[in-house]
């Protein structure tokens, strides 16, 4: 039997990067949701780790389901607002408290009573924010802006990050103790490459789900796909795969998705493939004494504010080596989204900003409880 992890009525999500279903056939996920189901039953602070599309939303859902807890399930992107906004959209703000507040207004934190509050890319918080926050994780109130009155909240909070906050910590982009405080329970949620038990039954679930979309029935997977799904590196994780298989779904023909119909890159897994060609990958020493050679030039050359050239040239090439993503480019840095879009902005590798809409728009609102956690259940 398999355990299967969805959003409550997935097959009206929106497209997005996150993973809409987890499964734990591998041993690694089946320790990983059995750890999520001891933590629930505590009020601990929770931080899941993991790389974007590996479902760290679906497990704090379930750990939100299995906690008990009255209250409504919120979740927050805090990468998705800006500086200006996302105080005010987490603590909440006070009639008149800046231009545009012509009311008072609730936070996620209020509207999470008795509930859970889900902080995905906790680690895209201004210093500010990371400052106030910490206040309510130790004296369990927020002060709305514009007010001077705490507000009592009783709410669990977990926070998700695809970034490393020790590296974070380090560079000093991310308080540590507020770190500390987050990090009660942690989860560390693999990458779909290093569950390979789970890469078939993931990919039998969406091959149902868009079969019944596309109205199709019976179809199945050959064995040289299958043998080329489990070679997959899966940079993308669970929603690349979901992307293959619903293209294969729409191209296949004869009820039987071969390897041809997949569209993967080539990228695959080490140890899996069966005849490998031999590549000379320099070693972290090597390329390190090539930076060194580079700087000793550099040093040698009658050049001003060496540093920021050397920052802007890397900020500069590690965007264009991502295509332009600020998620992929954050990662591939060690740095928060937030820190990044500064560089950006400075080095004018943005889009103008449109009109900021106002703050209390609906896309804003807090969902209902009615879809408040995610459905675990028992496939055949």
């Amino acid at each position: 039997m398999t355990r299967l992890l969805t959003f409550p009525d997935s097959q009206h999500q929106v497209l997005s990067i996150r993973a809409k279903a987890l499964v734990f056939d591998d041993p690694a996920s089946r320790a990983l949701l059995a750890q999520a189901e001891r933590v629930a039953a505590s009020d601990a602070t929770v931080l899941i780790i993991g790389e974007t599309g590996t479902g760290k939303e679906l497990i704090a859902r379930h750990i939100h389901h299995c906690s008990g807890r009255r209250g409504p399930f919120l979740a927050v992107n805090c990468g998705a607002f800006t500086e200006q906004l996302v105080e005010a959209e987490l603590f909440g703000h006070e009639a008149g408290a800046y231009t545009g507040a012509t009311a008072a207004r609730a936070g996620w934190f209020e509207a999470a009573a008795d509930g859970t509050l889900f902080l995905d890319e906790v680690g895209d918080l201004p210093p500010a924010v990371q400052v106030k926050l910490l206040r309510v994780l130790q004296e369990r109130q927020v002060v709305r802006i514009g007010s001077r009155k705490p507000i009592d909240v009783r709410v669990r909070l977990v926070a998700a990050t695809n970034v490393r906050l020790e590296q974070a910590v380090a560079a000093g982009h991310f308080r540590a103790d507020l770190y500390y405080r987050l990090s009660v329970a942690t989860l560390h949620l693999s990458p779909l490459a290093q569950r390979p038990g789970d890469i078939l039954a993931l990919a039998e679930h969406f091959i149902g789900v868009y079969s019944r979309r596309l109205n199709l029935q019976g179809v199945q997977l050959s064995a040289e796909a299958r043998d080329a799904l489990l070679a997959y590196a899966w940079p993308g994780n669970i929603r690349e795969l979901e992307n293959v298989i619903h293209y294969a779904l729409i191209i296949c023909r004869d009820g039987r998705i071969a390897r041809e119909d997949l569209q993967l890159h080539a990228i695959a897994r080490p140890g899996l493939v069966s005849a490998p060609a031999v590549v000379d990958t320099p070693s972290a020493d090597s390329t390190d004494e090539a930076l060194q050679c580079v700087f000793e030039r550099l040093f040698e050359e009658p050049s001003q504010a060496l540093q920021a050239r050397i920052e802007e040239v890397l900020i500069r090439s590690a965007f264009a080596h991502c295509h332009y993503n600020q998620v992929h480019t954050a990662a591939l840095l060690g740095i928060t989204r937030n820190v990044l879009r500064t560089q950006l902005k400075r080095l004018g590798l943005l889009a103008p900003p449109r009109a900021a809409l106002p703050s209390c728009s609906a896309a804003s609102s807090p969902p209902s409880n009615a879809s408040s956690h995610a459905g675990l259940r028992a496939v055949a």
